[in-house]
């Protein structure tokens, strides 16, 4: 049997990393834009958009779980049903989008009187948060558009209008904030109005394609089933991500500061893996829609070496910039002292991010998401969260932090490699019911 062409999972890989990069390009350009006008408002944008870019990861099922449900009825030649999906789930976007409004506009002040007590700095973020929180809806459209077309290997489309409205409002965003003197607030309707933009080509491309748009609660049901999976999944991962930084802050500033920049090198790098993986959802639900069992289990072989050589790779160029990059985002002594303790084990983790992120993309284009949801649960509370709190206990320091983000990552692949050996998740058929949880 061929192989998947290498140009077939570039040609869906490469749009989905920029679509992938487009959203934090954007925020630093925010952040440069609004850090002009002072610490203040600085402190305000970065409050308010960690729990909006908190609450919108929650709800990355829309995308995910609606590409491998689409990818399935596309293999099997029935587009238009394929593109039903989009239409469900849109809907579904539309209706939580507008309860994250509300609730929103109701939990502003509460939630920011949680995280940073009362005060000048509460007051801008939740200013900040309640017009940023209108564009909701419209966030959540274009997770369900790039579902859709995802899972119909539609790839162009999403980069053009994703990069469209954040290009619009990387252009809008000085203009309100600095010339038409809007300050923070202008930040936020600028975010609003890209979204807006943004969501509206989703919804005519969607239109454009000839389908019935009627609401179907039963497909919107089954869409909610693997949603419920994917978002315990999320949520096992903030857990680790939030409880190593509260253990980090424990430690010293110059950990925390460390902390910071080895994970967002991490976090940049989970986004150029996670566009293999979209890669690796389209094309595994498509050749099991097709009922090609054999082709998608020896894809997944194919597109986990991919992701062996790419981490391999990564972890090569990233320990030859030891003694350089870390230097780029700081000069304090006390933080560049820190970051070894960390940066050894992100240069280590990346070839077992390279298969990880290729066999979640296998697992998710095959609807497996109860599995995915379970071993990440289990990865979380027997392996990340005992060492982390570990760490702290016994004041291992940023060291004993990284050792359990390790632990996490290699219970993951086991997990992972175990499941991708068995035969339990590449069950065919044009539907995504649940695979066999042995």
């Amino acid at each position: 049997m061929t192989r998947i062409p290498p140009r077939r999972v570039l040609a869906l890989a490469a749009p989905a990393l920029v679509v992938l990069a487009a959203e934090p390009l954007y925020v630093l350009v925010d952040t440069a834009v609004v850090g002009h006008l002072g610490a203040l408002p600085l402190a305000g944008l970065a409050l308010g958009g960690v729990l909006f870019t908190q609450v919108a990861a929650q709800l990355t099922f829309l995308s995910y779980g609606t590409t491998a449900r689409a990818a399935r009825l596309f293999g099997a030649g029935r587009r238009d049903e394929a593109v039903g999906e989009g239409v469900q789930a849109t809907w579904l976007a539309s209706a939580v989008g507008v309860v994250v409004l509300l609730l929103g506009q109701v939990l502003a002040r509460p939630a920011m009187a949680l995280l940073v007590g009362p005060g000048a700095v509460a007051d801008a973020a939740v200013s900040w948060l309640r017009i940023a929180v209108l564009g909701a809806p419209f966030v959540l459209i274009t997770l369900a558009g790039n579902g859709w077309m995802r899972g119909v290997q539609d790839t162009r489309r999403p980069l053009v209008y994703v990069v469209a409205g954040n290009g619009l409002s990387a252009v809008l965003c000085p203009l309100l904030v600095h010339a038409a003197g809007l300050g923070l607030e202008g930040s936020a309707i600028a975010n609003v109005v890209a979204q807006t933009v943004t969501a509206a080509l989703f919804l005519n491309a969607l239109r454009s394609e000839g389908v019935a748009l009627r609401p179907d609660w039963r497909l919107m049901k089954a869409q909610l089933g693997i949603g419920r999976d994917l978002v315990l999944r999320s949520l096992a991962f903030q857990a680790c991500f939030l409880s190593a930084a509260a253990v980090v802050a424990r430690t010293s500033v110059g950990a925390v500061g460390a902390h910071q920049v080895v994970y967002q090198l991490w976090t940049f790098l989970a986004l150029v893996l996670d566009s293999l993986a979209i890669a690796a959802q389209s094309i595994v639900g498509a050749s099991l829609g097709a009922g090609r069992r054999e082709e998608a289990r020896r894809f997944a072989w194919q597109v986990t070496g991919y992701g062996l050589v790419f981490g391999v790779v990564l972890g090569v160029v990233f320990a030859g910039l030891a003694g350089v990059l870390p230097r780029v985002f700081t000069t304090d002594q006390a933080v560049l002292g820190e970051i070894p303790h960390a940066w050894w084990f992100f240069v280590l983790l990346q070839p077992v991010a390279g298969v990880v992120f290729a066999l979640d993309g296998v697992l998710l284009g095959a609807g497996d998401a109860r599995y995915l949801r379970t071993t990440t649960l289990l990865a979380a509370g027997v392996a990340f969260l005992p060492l982390i709190w570990a760490s702290y206990a016994f004041d291992w320091g940023l060291a004993g932090v990284w050792t359990g983000l390790s632990a996490f990552m290699v219970a993951r692949l086991v997990g992972l490699v175990t499941r991708t050996r068995s035969e339990h998740w590449s069950t065919v058929g044009a539907t995504t019911s649940p695979p066999a949880s042995g």
